[in-house]
């Protein structure tokens, strides 16, 4: 793994606060991963004793409920931290971050953040910034969950998968999330999401090539979202 100084992805997170010399101590005493797909980095209840930094790969924060479906709460991409909050609050970890494909992530220990978090008046800042972003999209997701219906609820997730992820050059959804996963998305049962998908198909809005997913019509699925 490369050094945390030249590495790219650290522009998009808190990291960026770092000064220089903050970044070369990060370096020497950083721990990298390569995580198989589908393996969890880190589930509910660990903990994990500092941060975690995507340098590459995506991977599903989730929540199992109390009747053993797997909520997923949040996708997290290249660049992003995971485990601010757990670290800060001195608490288990509440959710599980599982890869979705292989990816490369960097462990950075408690008391190396806090150091810096004790040195660095503007990566606290940043580190609360993210932390209090990561609140008001559990509160706009709470809020969409009660308000919009799962057909709704669909159209918003596949419009959000396309947008912050991409496509493959087949046009395809760059992620791919199983059936589950997708219901798991929008808070509902397989089979709704299956039914829900096999309408849009039929509507002409995406297109299904096996398991992947097409978008064919975004300005449908954005006024059905809405």
């Amino acid at each position: 793994m490369g050094k945390c100084e030249q590495c790219i992805v650290r522009e998009f997170s808190s990291l960026k606060a770092l000064n220089k010399d903050e970044l070369i101590k990060m370096s020497e005493c950083k721990v990298s991963y390569t995580i198989k797909k589908g393996d969890p980095i880190f589930e509910e209840g660990d903990t994990t004793n500092g941060i975690f930094c995507v340098k590459d790969g995506v991977c599903k924060l989730s929540k199992l409920s109390a009747n053993g479906k797997d909520q997923i709460v949040k996708l997290v991409k290249p660049g992003e931290l995971l485990g601010q909050r757990s670290m800060i609050s001195d608490e288990p970890t509440n959710l599980s971050a599982v890869a979705l494909e292989d990816m490369q992530v960097c462990f950075i220990s408690k008391k190396e953040i806090l150091d810096f978090f004790n040195n660095n008046n503007q990566f606290s800042m940043a580190v609360m910034k993210t932390i209090c972003g990561d609140l008001k999209d559990a509160d706009d997701h709470m809020v969409s969950l009660a308000q919009k219906n799962v057909k709704e609820r669909l159209a918003e997730t596949l419009l959000y998968l396309e947008e912050n992820f991409g496509t493959n050059e087949d046009n395809t959804l760059r992620i791919q999330l199983s059936r589950e996963e997708l219901a798991g998305m929008i808070g509902t049962a397989t089979e709704s999401c299956i039914r829900l998908l096999s309408e849009f198909n039929k509507s002409g809005y995406i297109d299904l090539v096996g398991k992947k997913i097409v978008i064919l019509d975004k300005n449908k699925l954005k006024r059905i979202s809405e």
